[in-house]
This record gives C-alpha cells, sequence and structure tokens, in this order.
C-alpha cells in the first residue's frame, strides 16, 4: 500500500481549531457537568420530585439545540461566523444565568431551554471547516471530537466536588461565567476568516454586502451523500445516550458507587482520545480513511452486541467502554469533516445546522428510547436497538463516496462533488 506525507497543521489553523474547539466543548459542558448531581439536587425544588420534570429539564436542552441549530447555521453562512456564535454564547449565558436563579424546577426547564436556545454548534463547525485546509479538516475536526470527549470525562469526576463546594447553583454560574469569557476569545482571538463564498455574477449596490445565492434546501436536506452522513451522527449520538442511560444503572446494580463510576469512565476516555489522532493519521496517509470509517461502525455494532454477554462485571463493562470509545472518537472526528467537505461553502452553515440538529435529536431519542426500552424489557432490549441501528448504519455507509478535497474558496457543486 503506497503512502503519502501528510501536511502540517499550519499555526493559524491550530490556533483556530483548539480555541473553536473550546467553545464548542463549552456548549457540551452545559450539559454534561450537571448530569451527575442534578436529580438529586432537583429534590429540593418544588416540583423537582417529579421524574418527568427533572428529566425534561436535562432533556429540553437537547431538543432547544436541536431546533435552532438550522437557523443559526444558515444565520452564520449570511451574517458571518463570529457574530452569530458570539450572539449564541451570550444566549447560553443567560440561559446559565436563569438556571442558576431558578426557585422551582420549571425556572430550571425554562433556564435550560434558553441555554440550548444558544445553539452555536453549526456555525462553529462552518468556521473551523473555513479556517483550515480541507486536508486537514479531519484532524482539526478531531480537536473537537477530543474536547468533547475530556470535556465528559472531566465532568464525571468534577461534577460532585463542584456541587459540594459551589452547589448545583453555582454550576450554572460558572458556565455562565465561562461563556461570557469565551465570547472574548471569539472575538478577540479565533483568526477572522474570510465571509462565505457569494454569487458575484450581478453587482451589489454600493456600501452593501453582496447577496448570498439562496443555495436551495432541497440541495442540502436530500443529497444522498449528506443524507448519509446525518443517518450517521443520528445513530451514534442515539446510540451513545442509550448507553448512558443503562450502563449507569448497571454499575449501581454490580454495587459499584455512583461516586466511583468515573473509574469506568476516565480511563476508556483518555486512552481512546490517546490513540484517535495516531489511527487518524496512518489511514489518511495510506489513504484507507474510507475503510476505518466502516470499519469503526462495525466495531460498535460488535460492541452492542457483546455487551449483552460482558456487562455482569465492573471490568467487563470497562472494557466495552474502551472498545466503544475508540471507534465512537473515530466517528466523531470524521462525520463533521466529512459533511464539511461535501456541502459548498456557501451553504456550510446550513448543511452543519442539518447535522447538529440530526444529532441533537438523537441524544434526545437516545435518552428516551433508551430509558423506555430498558425499563420494559430490560438492558438487553436497549442493546439490541443500538446494534440494530449500527448495522443500518453500517448498510447504508458501504456506498458512501468520499468527496474529493477541494482548495480553500473553491465551489462544490453537490451534484458532481462525488463524482
Amino acid at each position: 500500500m503506497s503512502t503519502t506525507t501528510l501536511p502540517v497543521m499550519s499555526s493559524r489553523e491550530r490556533l483556530s481549531s483548539l480555541s473553536l474547539g473550546s467553545i464548542f466543548a463549552l456548549r457540551m459542558l452545559g450539559l454534561f457537568l450537571i448530569l451527575p448531581v442534578f436529580s438529586v439536587w432537583a429534590q429540593h425544588l418544588p416540583g423537582g420530585g417529579d421524574p418527568f420534570l427533572s428529566g425534561l429539564a436535562l432533556g429540553i436542552y437537547g431538543l432547544t439545540q436541536g431546533i435552532l441549530q438550522i437557523p443559526f447555521g444558515a444565520a452564520s453562512d449570511r451574517f458571518g461566523r463570529k457574530p452569530v456564535i458570539a450572539f449564541g454564547l451570550i444566549v447560553f449565558a443567560a440561559g446559565s444565568a436563569l438556571a442558576a436563579l431558578a426557585s422551582s424546577i420549571e425556572m430550571v426547564i425554562a433556564g435550560r431551554a434558553l441555554q440550548g436556545a444558544g445553539a452555536v454548534s453549526a456555525a462553529v463547525t462552518a468556521m473551523i471547516a473555513d479556517s483550515v485546509r480541507d486536508v486537514v479538516l479531519t484532524r482539526a475536526m478531531a480537536f473537537v471530537g477530543a474536547s468533547i470527549g475530556l470535556t465528559f470525562a472531566a465532568s464525571l469526576v468534577f461534577s460532585p466536588m463542584l456541587a459540594a463546594s459551589i452547589g448545583v447553583p453555582g454550576i450554572f454560574w460558572l458556565t455562565a461565567v465561562l461563556a461570557v469569557c469565551a465570547v472574548g476569545v471569539i472575538v478577540f482571538i479565533v483568526p477572522s476568516v474570510p465571509a462565505p463564498p457569494t454569487d458575484l455574477k450581478q453587482s451589489p449596490a454600493k456600501g452593501t454586502r453582496p447577496r448570498q445565492t439562496e443555495s436551495s434546501f432541497a440541495e442540502v436536506f436530500f443529497n444522498k451523500e449528506l443524507l448519509r452522513l446525518n443517518l450517521g451522527i443520528f445513530v451514534l449520538h442515539m446510540a451513545q445516550m442509550t448507553l448512558f442511560v443503562v450502563v449507569p444503572l448497571k454499575l449501581c446494580a454490580l454495587d459499584f458507587d455512583v461516586a466511583h463510576h468515573w473509574m469506568a469512565y476516565l480511563p476508556a476516555v483518555l486512552i481512546a482520545f490517546a490513540g484517535l489522532m495516531p489511527v487518524l493519521r496512518k489511514a489518511e496517509r495510506r489513504g484507507l480513511f474510507k475503510e476505518l470509517f466502516i470499519c469503526s461502525i462495525a466495531l460498535l455494532m460488535l460492541v452492542f452486541a457483546a455487551f449483552e454477554f460482558l456487562d455482569w462485571t465492573v471490568l467487563g463493562i470497562a472494557f466495552l467502554l474502551l472498545v466503544f470509545f475508540f471507534g465512537f472518537n473515530i466517528l466523531e472526528a470524521s462525520l463533521p469533516s466529512l459533511v464539511s467537505r461535501t456541502a459548498p461553502p456557501k451553504a456550510r452553515g446550513l448543511a452543519l445546522g442539518v447535522y447538529n440538529t440530526t444529532q441533537s435529536i438523537g441524544l434526545f431519542v437516545g435518552g428516551a428510547a433508551g430509558g423506555w426500552l430498558a425499563g420494559r424489557w430490560g438492558s438487553a432490549a436497549a442493546y439490541a436497538f443500538c446494534a440494530a441501528l449500527m448495522l443500518v448504519w453500517l448498510v447504508a455507509a458501504r456506498s458512501m463516496r468520499l468527496p474529493r478535497t477541494h482548495e480553500p474558496g473553491e465551489e462544490v457543486d453537490l451534484n458532481t462533488a462525488h463524482s
């Protein structure tokens, strides 16, 4: 197998990837940091003893985020990435403050909904795609995937400590302060990039910005390659949320105290993260990116099949979590890169808005479906559900075509990009 020399990321590309990745991680911090402690704290609020309302307070974040990803992504195509990201972070900070001040579970629900309404994920992902060359885009997106994984792992460890010292309202205030700091990062640290390409066939009036051509929504929504990728992110995050509905209960059933669950999660996340970049580089260098992608889906399908037989010990669960995160990280890093390279530059925000919407809906549906299946038929039904979804994705992905690499600023026609 012939090998090629991979280009090195420039210092500007590294700065853009790391700084934007940190902003992306902040969005997930608002979700992850309260997960281990929220249900206990909510018991002390009026109405917080209702499991449905408590669950709604957690899940509504993903719901509002999913609904608004497409509008935020499309707005970033028209008005620029930085203004939209800064606005979304301010909305997120406002939601965090409202949740911190809440005196009832209904107020927390409203605050969490407002947090999710700052849906900047699509705009951030689009700006990363604008900021780096296609040949290093997968590695840039890997920073985002790694930041999410590390944020999740850190949340499991530090959330109980923070709740004990500053309380859950203090955690909400902390995320509000971090969001304000992130506005400074996007304004002053993240390098600026050119505006998305526009249609210049007609000269704009003097003093006005050229108007972007209205990319056909149908062209973005129903392109078969983008549909394949959107199916993938939906399945991936639906399965992830289902897994983390079931696994904590399994660990508790094995008399493994909740305060020690991080011992099963953290090593798996860190070891899988350490292997991510070397594997991606090797696959890219040898031209085996599609093979790695397909194998990662198959690996996750096997993981869920194996859970039924190996989840009766803490060590068995920890091992399967390690394998899960290894495949998950590869797919999490690859999918946004493929979407960014498949979509035309002028519609990257819209395409990534659709992508992030399906991701958020996958999280929301995965939590609900996983809990319902596990409660009605046991964990085996939840594992089988995830394995079946992975099989559907595997069949769909086998005929995928990798988008060719484009030079910065080059237009992409969705109808010919895969020829």
